[in-house]
């Protein structure tokens, strides 16, 4: 049986190797390093680490890199081997990874989320006034798409673009997000990057798409 392709298949370039699986598995191994690190973590949270390591492994291998552990950094971000860029997405039922050679892609941000509505009070938590004013027109030309959860997944697609290279944290809040219905959408930052990052942050450029149930994201800043 062919797997179906993700919402994340196609949505970044041809630098950065994706791998997609539906599901989360608990035969998927990990490395020593790994298993210490989630020792301690319930079922749900173990499969899903483990699904996302043979996820970005399987992409690493790809790129030529044999296996390394995959190990969470500060705020949970995954820490990859050097002179490579990396990103992790998981939700339920699907888990993706992304990875790329820094000399290609200096910066990656994927997300996939459900492609249903927001749950109650989390807009008005995540977006700013003109956002919910956008998403209200969006609603109104293509009541098909969830626009709100699209919303939430592009800041998080510049959320997981901006750390890794800055190391601070971004609130929902510093960034303002123009989603277009051809599949793109822009991202503005509300804050200064920081001095001496030579990566342009400021203003993102992302895809996103619908599919197989999912609401996916992306973002990828060439070097």
């Amino acid at each position: 049986m062919t797997t179906p392709a993700g919402p994340l298949d196609g949505l970044v370039p041809g630098g950065v190797v994706l791998v997609e699986a539906f599901g989360h598995r608990d035969d998927f191994a990990l490395l020593p390093e790994e298993e210490t690190a989630i020792a301690h973590a319930v079922d749900k949270r173990r499969r899903e680490f483990a699904t996302a390591r043979f996820c970005a492994r399987s992409a690493l291998g790809r790129l030529g890199i044999d296996p390394v552990p995959i190990l969470p950094g500060p705020r949970g971000a995954p820490v990859w081997p050097g002179g490579v860029v990396g990103s992790i997405t998981h939700c339920a039922g699907y888990c993706a990874s992304g990875v790329a050679l820094r000399r290609e892609v200096a910066a990656l941000g994927i997300d996939a989320e459900p492609a249903a509505p927001l749950p109650a009070g989390v807009l008005e938590a995540v977006a700013l006034p003109e956002e919910e004013l956008a998403l209200r027109r969006l609603a109104v030309a293509h009541p098909e798409i969830p626009w709100d959860r699209l919303l939430f997944s592009a800041k998080e697609a510049v959320y997981k673009t901006w750390f890794p290279v800055t190391g601070l944290w971004l609130d929902f809040h510093e960034a303002r997000i123009d989603l277009d219905p051809s599949g793109t959408f822009t991202a503005a930052l509300l804050r200064p990057v920081p001095t001496g990052i030579d990566v342009p942050l400021a203003h993102l450029d992302g895809r996103w798409r619908i599919r197989a149930g999912y609401a996916g994201t992306a973002i990828a800043v060439p070097s």
